[in-house]
């Protein structure tokens, strides 16, 4: 299988999405089949790990391809003629679809929360403090504050220690990523007010967890979705 070496720095992963999407549509990629590893992708299209991740995030987002925990990415069982048709991107950028999403998250997530306060290791406590400082030390940096905000919420389904938990949250965080990256119009991570913000919300959730205080670590969760909420309305508006 031969892909297309990437010579623009912009959009990178969009570039890769779209190459792998041609495959699956064309059939060259059959349901069932397993997409090569995130390593081989990387070197086959010569960028990094993360722009492959993003790439194959954004094929999840559109139900193109599937994550088996352990075991790699597999195109999904889907009809290549419902694949990018403009009713489809319509959806995803729909306000209506967002906001659904956001009811979708919040209660996965504050559930998760109270989870995660629970059963959290010392080793998820040290992941949670890696993100949590990198988030601090790009605050006002838009692709660094998404990318640490998507990680610090998939650590914490991670604490949950449950897997059905996992697989939810991850399909749900891929399909915000990719309407909130559609509309084009959501730039929170770029405002350095907004952005410390979400890291001082970030902060007081994990600080719950670390606690074990199941209920406090929901009250805080619930706070920051419905901060999310009201600058998502916000932009929107717009």
């Amino acid at each position: 299988m031969e892909f297309k070496k990437i010579a623009t720095p912009r959009k990178i992963h969009e570039v890769i999405a779209e190459q792998l999407k041609e495959r699956i549509v064309s059939g060259e990629l059959k349901p069932g089949d397993k997409l090569p590893s995130t390593k081989e992708l990387s070197e086959r299209f010569q960028v990094g790990r993360s722009t492959i991740r993003e790439a194959l995030s954004g094929l999840k987002a559109m139900g193109l391809v599937e994550s088996h925990q352990g075991e790699g990415s597999y195109v999904r069982s889907i009809e290549a003629q419902d694949v990018g048709l403009p009713e489809f991107d319509a959806l995803l950028m729909s306000r209506e679809t967002v906001l659904e999403l956001i009811e979708a998250r919040k209660a996965l997530e504050i559930s998760n929360a109270a989870l995660a306060a629970e059963k959290r290791t010392e080793d998820d406590l040290r992941r949670f403090e890696a993100v949590l400082k990198r988030m601090e030390e790009h605050v006002g940096d838009e692709v660094e504050g998404e990318r640490s905000d998507i990680e610090f919420h998939l650590i914490l389904a991670q604490a949950t220690h449950n897997s059905i938990m996992m697989r939810m949250i991850d399909s749900i965080s891929s399909q915000m990523q990719t309407a909130i990256r559609e509309t084009r119009r959501l730039q929170m991570y770029a405002s350095r007010s907004v952005s410390h913000q979400l890291w001082r919300e970030h902060q007081a959730i994990y600080e719950a967890i670390r606690t074990q205080q199941p209920e406090l670590a929901q009250e805080e969760m619930r706070r920051h979705l419905f901060h999310v909420e009201q600058v998502l309305v916000k932009f929107m508006k717009k």
